[in-house]
């Protein structure tokens, strides 16, 4: 009567850390990956615009 292909959710697209993996496949796990590490590159490219922010503010207040 129902396919399961009509019943399964779709994956989420957000990762919730800590969260059950177990029902997830490889495909999926190997998209919360890519999207994890694009997050984490796109913190570090924010921390380092901060970083050289804070090290000019620093410089311009240096005597």
């Amino acid at each position: 009567m129902f396919d399961d292909a009509e019943t399964r959710k779709p994956p989420q697209t957000a990762h919730q850390i800590g969260q059950d993996l177990a029902a997830l496949s490889v495909s999926d796990l190997d998209e919360r990956i890519e999207v994890l590490r694009r997050e984490i590159a796109r913190l570090e490219e924010d921390k380092r615009r901060k970083q050289a922010s804070q090290e000019a503010a620093r410089a311009a207040f240096k005597f």
